[in-house]
């Protein structure tokens, strides 16, 4: 074989290679173009349109084919074989053109070409592309055959069923035909569905279209709704009459046609409306709402659960809420993330872990979390918030202490513990005795009795004292009471060896003023220099004037009731606390009971006297003393008296008239308070249509019981009895005239 013909093979073995890598390519995509035009439009538009993307795949792939011609054949030769010499092109050249070197050297590259088998010259496979090809194509027709078959399915709606035979004389238009097509919102992804019956329960803004049929045909044809609206049909070509409408609330209509029967006018019809939820929140993680920061946390992990009925949006908004401060001067920073849910369309997790560090969070602060969700409602989404999330970090445990105040540690500064807490903690304390060890015990004790000092410092407060302004105890040494005793009050009433132990083991009292005595001595039976040198006048029980003083002086035998607890408590006897500290709530709850509010007494304000008026005689303007006392006015007037007459006329042949219009217009201004408005619609329709009816005044008085006030409670009278019972009561009225 020649040079010629082998690099003519060559040649086209590369251009049929070329051609059906790019054909590989391309035909699945007129298989998609197939299956879309009979999903669209049926088995013969597919036809013609995969023999038309045919075509057109095989002329781009001649087409393709085609651009490899000799130079690029040269090219390929010098790339891939070393013995051309870089010098190819010389085979594809006529040697009348060539000199003597160049016709030498295209002889010596032909009989290398027939000599020897070369390398392939033909283009590789493109197995990426056709793979991805292949995919992208098989996505496309998985699509297609999910996505609805939007036109065949319209036509199948638009066919009409029979509709219920109703009398009619010749001539009247009668409905022999009727069909109720739904097209639910876009967003709820619910199919298109039709109701042959023209009623039933449609999803709220859905767009509903009628499609009726007469025979004979009428002039013209509406829609006449519950609520006076109206809406006109139009009559298509092919003799049906059809309207739209979308439908927002529930709704009952009758179809009027000119000239048609009066039972076919009367049927009502009744649209339910399915109305689109608010997504639904749900909090996983924290399960509760103030979480404190634990020690060496770092992060704060959050989970949400959200869940809606047609479906929720992509994202959701995480609001984060920085507090730092303290009392007025906080400051709030806020910033929003946004966060892409996991699972299904209607029921979608959102997780997310705050770095505390990045978010600034520090001793002191609060952060703040909601997570706000939308759902897919168009043209306007509803939004569900969650319940605020907070984290806060602990309170400062406080400074250390010294003396007897070290012993104490403030777990919650605002916090003082009640009487009656401290009551059942000795209680309980008293039941452990012998589980716990003497040193134990007593400082278990010993920390209940600085919850006693505390609580009598907090209630000391009230009587003017300060920090330590507890009453002093009586020692044998002391028979007179200090200025803070209140005048002839004894602050115990014990034995003198109590009193003394008591002495010896109170606490230490602080004067947080410091004052330095006056050198000179105070004259005896002055208090003002007493005061002066030992005390304050703001310390004084007398000066506090929050409480009366039956009051103050229950109050002040609280504290000392509080004062013998606590030093027993601090001394390790809860036993002996006890009947103390049950003695100070009582006195507590007398205080408490004893709260009154007291009002000034003033006289009633009556307008001045008209002088100018006194002995003329003139009345006018003055109340008539024979003006009596009207009956109160019901609170529906119109429902009482509708009911009224519907008793009536059960009873009675001529049934009384009702108001119609009054009671449509109550209707529509108290829609919220009927359960069922279509079913009250309809009774008064039923009623109006036929006033002798009495079924129909049964059924609306059913549905007035509901909505009537209820009558204030009274009570009942008392029953007559039997026959025997009132027999005897009779033979009481006889004997009682005789």
């Amino acid at each position: 074989m020649t040079a010629a013909a082998i690099l003519a093979d060559k040649l086209h073995s590369a251009r049929t290679r070329r051609a059906l890598d790019l054909a590989l390519c391309l035909l699945p995509w007129a298989l998609v173009a197939a299956a879309w035009a009979w999903r669209m439009q049926g088995l013969v538009i597919a036809l013609a349109v995969a023999a038309a993307v045919g075509i057109a795949v095989i002329v781009v792939a001649w087409r393709s084919a085609r651009r490899l011609d000799h130079a690029w054949l040269a090219r390929r030769l010098n790339a891939t074989r070393s013995d051309m010499d870089d010098s190819a092109d010389l085979l594809f050249v006529s040697g009348e053109s060539l000199n003597g070197l160049q016709r030498l050297q295209q002889a010596r590259l032909r009989e290398r070409i027939e000599t020897a088998n070369g390398p392939e010259l033909r283009p590789a496979w493109s197995a990426r592309r056709l793979l991805l090809s292949a995919l992208a194509a098989a996505l496309a027709l998985i699509a297609i055959g999910l996505w609805p078959r939007a036109q065949s399915g319209a036509r199948d709606l638009e066919a009409l069923s029979p509709a219920p035979q109703v009398a009619a004389l010749p001539g009247q238009p009668r409905l022999i035909e009727q069909g109720l097509r739904i097209d639910p919102p876009a967003y709820t992804h619910l199919p298109s569905r039709s109701e042959p019956t023209l009623e039933g329960r449609v999803p709220e803004n859905a767009r509903l279209r009628w499609n009726l049929r007469f025979e004979p045909q009428p002039s013209a044809v509406e829609l006449v709704f519950h609520d006076g609206q109206r809406l006109a049909l139009a009559r298509q070509s092919d003799g049906r009459w059809s309207a739209e409408r979308v439908l927002a609330k529930p709704a009952l209509y009758r179809i009027v046609a000119s000239g048609a029967p009066e039972a076919q006018t009367r049927r009502l019809y009744r649209l339910d409306v399915t109305a689109d939820r608010a997504p639904q929140l749900r909090m996983l993680e924290p399960d509760r709402g103030l979480s404190l920061m634990s020690a060496g946390q770092r992060g704060w992990p959050l989970e949400f659960e959200a869940s809606d009925d047609y479906g929720l949006a992509a994202n959701a908004q995480l609001r984060i809420t920085l507090a730092q401060g303290s009392g007025e001067n906080i400051t709030f920073r806020e910033q929003r993330l946004s966060l892409r849910g996991t699972g299904t369309t209607t029921q979608k997790r959102y997780a997310q872990r705050l770095d505390l560090a990045s978010l600034g969070f520090a001793s002191g602060d609060d952060l703040i979390v909601q997570l706000s969700v939308d759902d897919n409602r168009s043209p306007k989404a509803q939004t569900a918030l969650s319940p605020s999330l907070i984290l806060r970090w602990p309170a400062d445990l406080g400074s250390e202490a010294t003396g007897l105040d070290g012993m104490v540690k403030t777990t919650l500064p605002a916090y003082f513990r009640s009487q009656r807490q401290i009551i059942i903690d000795a209680e309980a304390l008293i039941a452990q005795r012998r589980k716990l060890d003497e040193a134990r015990f007593i400082e278990r004790s010993d920390a209940i009795g600085v919850d006693q000092r505390l609580l009598r410092l907090r209630y000391g407060q009230f009587l003017g004292e300060e920090s330590e302004g507890a009453p002093q105890l009586p020692t044998n040494d002391r028979d007179e009471p200090e200025p803070h005793d209140e005048p002839g009050q004894a602050h115990d009433q014990h034995a003198p060896a109590e009193k003394g132990q008591a002495a010896s083991s109170a606490p230490e009292q602080h004067d947080e003023h410091a004052h330095t005595p006056k050198p000179a001595a105070p004259s005896f039976g002055e208090e003002g220099p007493v005061l002066e040198q030992f005390g304050h006048t703001h310390d004084h029980a007398e000066a506090a004037t929050l409480l009366d003083p039956d009051t103050r002086k229950l109050l002040k035998a609280a504290l000392d009731e509080m004062w013998q607890s606590e030093l027993h408590l601090r001394q390790g006897h809860p036993q002996q606390a006890l009947p103390y500290a049950y003695k100070a709530l009582g006195f507590i709850k007398k205080v408490q009971q004893a709260t009154r509010i007291y009002l000034a007494r003033v006289g009633p304000e009556l307008p001045p006297i008209d002088e100018s008026r006194r002995l003329s005689g003139e009345r006018a303007g003055l109340a008539r003393r024979g003006e009596r006392l009207a009956a109160a006015n019901a609170t529906d007037p119109l429902l009482e008296s509708l009911w009224r007459d519907l008793e009536q006329s059960t009873r009675t042949t001529e049934p009384p008239p009702i108001d119609y219009t009054g009671l449509q217009r109550w209707l529509r201004e108290h829609e919220s308070r009927v359960p069922d408005p279509l079913a009250f619609a309809a009774a008064f329709d039923a009623l109006r249509n036929e006033p002798e009816c009495r079924r129909c005044r049964a059924e609306l008085r059913r549905l007035l019981w509901p909505l009537l006030t209820r009558p204030p409670a009274s009570v009942p009278r008392r029953g007559q009895g039997d026959a025997v019972d009132r027999r005897y009561f009779e033979a009481l009225q006889q004997e009682a005239r005789r």
